[in-house]
């Protein structure tokens, strides 16, 4: 019963949604707008649940191999000496996104459609019909849509974004950095009144990452205009001579593969509408700030599918199980708490006492049964017999 089934977008929510929904024996269909699976990206975090997922996937011996290995991050003056460092508590496993996705896309048997989206969608009592920007039409028995931050696939089912993105009063841009930059190992953060510029410096890449943030009220901007991005970043960071930023902003407006979005939450009142759902980012975005994105991607990804193969394919079943089931995780992720705050201080005086605080082992300490007390309040991983 509904075996045929259509995913929008292939990185990690629709990848690990494909290889479980493969796995029960249904037929997965994946379409990506890119030409080939996305590489690059942030260090993400697998953690918690996500590390059984991974693991009944068999590939967490590959993603413990790939581990960023960063220690922590360490907050800079403008003549860039260290004034504190938070050590990272362990537990997880921090991974660069490109690299997940690379495993995820290695090892998941279904059809990929690369450099095509959907255009509309059309539903039926028995399916639905799913016209693409190439101009072809097919149908399918259900449509989920992985889509991320800005779903098309939510858009076409369940109206404009404006109806469920919230704006968390930051925007944020990452890319690629001098390979000298940075200190191995390390996030060092410089900061200004609600800005901050930043290196991403992996132990087990030569790539080094800039990272940007600045606070500001909502600003319009079409979220593929790569070039319109380039511009409000250089407007936030251009006139600041302090530190590395000007080399910094340099090497990112360069980047072909430059990044940049509000940062924001999703927050919905149902994940699904007749035979279309939504999972990751596209649901419930819980924003770059929790550090939770793969997490609730990777486990929301396998519940929905197992919900599928334990309700026999019957969409109104699991659609509503998989909701019920995954929503208190997603509720507490999006609890993000001060973490932007810390970041982003917006005056000198709370870039001040933020630094001061990083010196005491209270804030190591907090860090450390913060993410202690999210593991434990964590759920068991359901187990669902596979075909």
């Amino acid at each position: 019963m509904n075996g045929r089934i259509l995913i929008s977008g292939a990185s990690i929510a629709g990848l690990t949604l494909a290889y479980w929904l493969a796995r029960h024996g249904f037929h997965p269909t994946v379409i990506e707008r890119a030409p080939r699976p996305r590489v690059g990206g942030n260090g993400i975090d697998v953690q918690n649940l996500a590390i059984d997922v991974v693991e009944r996937m068999g590939i967490m011996p590959r993603v413990r191999a790939a581990a960023a290995d960063v220690q922590g991050m360490k907050f800079v003056d403008a003549r860039d000496r260290a004034i504190a460092r938070i050590t990272l508590p362990t537990g997880g496993v921090e991974v660069m996104r490109g690299d997940l996705v690379a495993m995820l896309h290695e090892i998941t048997d279904a059809e990929y459609v690369f450099g095509d989206s959907i255009r509309d969608l059309s539903q039926h009592a028995d399916g639905v019909s799913v016209s693409f920007d190439r101009g072809h039409t097919r149908r399918f028995d259900l449509v989920v849509g992985a889509d991320g931050l800005h779903s098309a696939v939510r858009r076409l089912a369940f109206g404009p974004e404006s109806h469920f993105i919230q704006h968390k009063d930051h925007y944020f841009a990452f890319a690629d950095a001098g390979t000298a930059l940075g200190e191995d190992r390390w996030v060092t953060m410089y900061n200004l009144p609600g800005k901050m510029a930043g290196i991403y410096r992996s132990g087990n890449h030569p790539q080094a990452k800039a990272y940007f943030i600045f606070r500001s009220g909502p600003l319009t901007f079409e979220h593929r205009d790569v070039e319109q991005h380039k511009r409000l970043i250089s407007q936030a960071f251009a006139s600041e001579p302090t530190w590395r930023i000007k080399e910094l902003l340099a090497a990112a407006l360069a980047d072909p593969g430059f990044y940049f979005d509000a940062l924001s939450q999703v927050r919905m009142p149902s994940w699904s509408s007749g035979r279309v759902a939504l999972v990751g980012d596209a649901a419930y975005c819980a924003s770059p700030a929790s550090g939770a994105g793969a997490e609730l991607a990777l486990i929301g990804a396998y519940r929905l599918a197992g919900e599928l193969a334990a309700a026999s394919g019957d969409h109104r079943i699991a659609f509503s199980r998989y909701e019920d089931a995954h929503r208190p995780l997603v509720r507490q992720k999006q609890q993000i708490g001060p973490n932007v705050r810390l970041m982003v201080p917006k005056t000198v005086g709370g870039i001040r006492v933020r630094d001061a605080a990083a010196r005491l082992p209270l804030m190591r300490a907090m860090a450390a049964a913060e993410r202690l007390m999210r593991a434990k309040g964590s759920m068991r991983l359901p187990d669902y017999a596979l075909a």
